[in-house]
């Protein structure tokens, strides 16, 4: 993966085959909408604001997150700065407004009142792209993903259907608005390397933000999914680099309680890094980096003093024996690259 430098020294990276770059720490905005606990309009601005500030150019957000709040918070804060910035949104559910408030149960505690409701149709697809630019007040995006077209999100059995309908209609949709300049890139936004492995053989990706399947602590992607996308020249986009707060303290682990044997690997990770007088959470989000085939990383900070723990943990020196080690431990890949080209 090509690397570059700017003025802010926040890298960039190359997207696929497609010449355009992304700032290799860019910043996942589902976390902003107030996922799980509430976040203020006021430091879900702050946070992007900072995040300007310190040269990241490149945002994800998507309709479902805080059903329209963060492509609205989004949308109003890179306005005036499109030109500089990359932006992803995403495809497969189309909001539809809603009287009703949200359940106590609801993700989202912000939420705009929207529901949101599948569809991956050719159609709907097109339509949702539509409703995104409305939102956030843009006249384009650079990168649609297809959102949760997984197993986890539909069950198995309706996932195949919907997979059939995203793959014939949904990427349709979008090659088109590739073909038409209207968007640079296409992709999925997913949590499993099989769906994507399906992807690959039915279509041509730019790239796969994929959440989860590649961290410090599991490094899955690796078996099959990464060697596939080097041959096709499909990038990857390294959401939930923490595995949902595991990796920075918290006990959840892909959106759930974490299990104890997870709690434990984390621990013995823990104790390598603090041998080494690195902190946690700075491996975890420079180990993401170091494969080559990853373009960005885009962890989702809440406040503007989490993003600068972010950007500290970012640019924090680690040295080549912390890799060594971990390994000796049993706890990382032989396969698993460590050295960053810069």
């Amino acid at each position: 993966m090509e690397n570059g430098t700017d003025m802010n020294s926040i890298r960039t990276r190359t997207i696929g085959k497609t010449g355009f770059r992304v700032s290799e720490l860019g910043l996942g905005c589902a976390s902003l909408a107030g996922v799980g606990t509430s976040v203020t309009d006021e430091d879900a601005r702050a946070t992007l604001s900072a995040a300007l500030a310190a040269g990241i150019s490149y945002f994800d957000t998507a309709p479902y997150y805080g059903h329209g709040r963060s492509e609205r918070l989004v949308g109003d804060a890179l306005r005036s700065v499109r030109s500089t910035i990359q932006l992803s949104t995403k495809v497969g559910r189309l909001l539809k407004p809603c009287a009703t408030p949200q359940p106590p149960d609801s993700p989202w505690p912000d939420a705009l009142p929207m529901e949101p409701q599948y569809d991956y149709s050719y159609d709907g697809v097109m339509r949702s792209v539509e409703d995104s630019l409305q939102r956030l007040g843009l006249a384009s995006i650079d990168i649609a993903l297809i959102h949760d077209i997984d197993a986890w999100t539909h069950g198995k059995e309706l996932q195949k259907v919907m997979m059939k309908t995203a793959m014939s209609g949904g990427y349709k949709a979008l090659a088109e608005l590739r073909s038409a300049g209207v968007i640079k890139a296409v992709g999925l936004g997913i949590n499993e390397n099989e769906v994507c492995l399906e992807a690959l053989q039915q279509g041509d990706w730019d790239c796969f933000l994929l959440a989860g399947r590649y961290t410090l602590l599991e490094q899955s992607a690796l078996d099959e999914l990464f060697p596939a996308c080097e041959k096709a020249g499909t990038s990857i986009i390294i959401g939930g680099p923490f595995n949902s707060g595991v990796l920075v303290g918290r006990a959840t682990y892909d959106y759930e309680a974490a299990p104890d044997e997870i709690m434990q690997r984390v621990g013995q990770i823990q104790k390598v890094c603090a041998a080494h007088d690195v902190e946690l959470a700075a491996a975890a989000l420079q180990f993401t980096l170091r494969h080559p085939q990853v373009s960005s990383v885009i962890p989702g900070p809440r406040t503007a003093a989490e993003f600068a723990s972010l950007l500290a943990w970012y640019q924090a020196d680690i040295p080549q024996s912390l890799w060594s080690d971990l390994r000796s431990e049993g706890l990382l890949r032989e396969d698993a690259p460590t050295s960053l080209s810069r």
